[in-house]
C-alpha cells in the first residue's frame, strides 16, 4: 500500500488499514520507511504487518522484533501477526515474543487460524495473550463462501475464552455475502483486492471503497 492508496481509502471511508508489503507472498512487513510516508498521510489507525517470509511460520525472531523497533520508533501502535509451526499448530512460543514485543499495542492474530490444523486449540493458546483484540478469519482457508458455517457458530461462542476478540472478516469476501453476513452479527470487514482497480498491482479506487461503506452502513 502506497501513500496514495491510503489517501483514496481514508476518502472512500475506510476505518482502519493494514499496512503490508508484497502481495505476492501474501503480505509481508512494509519498511519504517513507508509506514512514515502512510502515517503522514492519513489520520486513520494503521496496523502494520508482522511477518518476513512467505507461510506462516515465523523466521527469524531477531529480525522480526528489530523490525518492530523500527516500526514503533516511527509511532507504530498497531500490529498483525501470528505463527503456525510446521505441522500447522500455532507457534506459540514465537506468537508469544512478538506479543512481548509490541507490549502495550493492540494487535490482530491474521488468517494463520484459517490454515491451523486445530482453530479451537489456537483461539485456546493465543487467546489471553496480552494486546490481542482481533482475529481475522474466512472460517476457512479457501474462503468466506466455505467458512461461513465456522464463522457464525465462532460468533456465538463470543465470551468465552478464545472468542473474546472481535471477528473481522475477510479472505475471499464479496459484496454479496454481506447482507448476510451483517444479518448474521458479524460488524467488521476486511478487503483488499475488491477495492482496487484491476488487481494488487493497481490503485486503490476511493468509489470502490466508498461503496463498500454504503454496503456495510446499509
Amino acid at each position: 500500500m502506497t501513500a496514495q492508496d491510503a489517501q483514496a481509502a481514508e476518502s472512500g471511508g475506510a476505518d482502519r488499514l493494514e499496512l503490508v508489503t508484497d502481495m505476492a507472498a501474501d503480505g509481508l512487513t512494509p519498511s519504517a520507511e513507508d509506514f512514515a510516508k502512510i502515517r503522514a498521510a492519513v489520520d486513520l489507525p494503521l496496523r502494520v504487518m508482522l511477518r518476513i517470509r512467505d507461510g506462516f511460520t515465523p523466521g527469524s525472531l531477531d529480525e522480526l522484533r528489530t523490525r518492530v523497533a523500527e516500526l514503533r520508533a516511527e509511532g507504530a501502535e498497531e500490529f498483525v501477526l501470528g505463527f503456525l509451526g510446521a505441522d500447522g499448530t500455532v507457534d506459540l512460543a514465537a506468537t508469544g515474543a512478538l506479543a512481548e514485543a509490541v507490549a502495550g499495542c493492540r494487535w490482530t492474530f491474521h488468517r494463520a487460524l484459517d490454515h491451523s490444523t486445530d482453530r479451537a486449540a489456537v483461539r485456546a493458546a493465543v487467546g489471553h495473550l496480552p494486546g490481542l483484540d482481533t482475529f481475522l478469519t474466512a472460517g476457512s482457508a479457501a474462503g468466506v463462501a466455505a467458512g461461513r458455517e465456522v464463522l457464525t457458530a465462532e460468533l456465538a461462542k463470543s465470551g468465552e475464552p478464545g472468542y473474546r476478540q472481535q471477528i473481522l472478516v475477510g479472505g475471499g469476501l464479496l459484496a454479496e455475502h454481506v447482507p448476510d453476513l451483517r444479518a448474521a452479527g458479524f460488524d467488521a470487514f476486511h478487503i483488499g483486492g475488491a477495492v482496487r482497480v484491476a488487481g494488487w498491482d493497481s490503485p486503490v479506487d476511493t468509489a470502490k471503497v466508498a461503496h463498500w461503506r454504503t454496503l456495510l452502513d446499509n
